[in-house]
């Protein structure tokens, strides 16, 4: 499936940050993300027309664009989240966002009805020419490497936004032995969640510290393999920097105080995978 993508610059690669844990208004979330030199934020869709209307607006003020968060309960009963999933979907995708990022399914479901969410998905995404990648998950159909490959072998059309925290975390392992079954993931991977996770966290407390320097680099090899191959293959790559606000970032004990600032983190690491990007020659390929 191909899409037409809207003229965007000379720039092949596009960073998004997160309003996850943001505390201040939207006007202002967009705006110190314009400051900060993001292309775009990434959010749940909104579903009241005066939000919508709202967004719209800001981003055109501000020249950012917008990849959309979508998703039901995994909780919920397969009938119930189904029919809320391509409600929602549908809605999201009439704001015309760059793409959607689906967290998709449940890990409760059963493979066949996992599968209905993914063919849902792309028979939307085809109608509306955008783009749906679903995110590598906890608790989703995508929660661990092999079930995730058991859907990439049946289905060839779908495709992922690869958040590589989460699995580090469900196998206890970085995962460089894995090499084979990683590849056919990252193949197939066009959108990414930069986050740093580890053996048994899905964030690190600062991806600065010099101690979590091993496991930096080792998401930075496979942020690097997906531009490659997206960038080889004529196709841009979206990332979003998603380092997450408490209780997912570390907290001091009884105080509850973060141990690193999460804007900071995340704009520390969009300056990292800009620099490994440059530094790698991948925009002269």
């Amino acid at each position: 499936m191909c899409y037409s993508f809207p003229v965007l610059s000379q720039e092949k690669v596009f960073f998004f940050q997160t309003d996850w844990g943001f505390n201040g208004s939207i006007e202002e979330f967009i705006k110190k993300a314009k400051d900060s030199g993001y292309d775009g934020i990434e959010t749940w869709a909104p579903s009241e027309d005066d939000k919508k209307l709202k967004l719209k607006s800001l981003l055109k003020k501000f020249d950012l664009k917008v990849i959309f968060l979508c998703g039901t309960n995994p909780s919920d009963s397969y009938k119930s989240s189904i029919e809320n999933y391509k409600n929602s979907l549908n809605e999201a995708l009439k704001q015309k966002p760059l793409a959607i990022n689906s967290h998709t399914g449940s890990d409760f479901y059963t493979f066949e009805q996992n599968l209905a969410f993914i063919e849902i998905a792309n028979k939307l995404s085809e109608i509306h020419n955008i783009p749906i990648y679903h995110e590598t998950h906890r608790a989703r159909f995508s929660y661990s490497l092999p079930e995730t490959i058991k859907y990439l072998q049946k289905n060839k059309d779908w495709k992922l936004t690869l958040d590589i925290s989460h699995w580090m975390v469900v196998h206890e392992s970085i995962l460089t032995n894995r090499k084979k079954l990683i590849e056919s993931v990252l193949s197939r991977s066009h959108h990414i969640h930069a986050r740093v996770g580890f053996e048994e966290g899905p964030q690190v407390n600062d991806p600065k510290a010099p101690e979590w320097k091993g496991v930096v680099d080792r998401h930075l090899e496979l942020w690097e393999a997906i531009i490659k191959t997206n960038l080889e293959n004529g196709k841009i790559v979206t990332i979003t920097t998603e380092f997450g606000p408490p209780n997912y970032m570390p907290t001091e004990p009884h105080t509850q105080l973060p141990m690193s600032d999460q804007w900071e983190s995340n704009l520390y690491m969009m300056k990292l995978i800009k620099d490994r990007i440059n530094n790698s020659g991948l925009y002269d390929k």
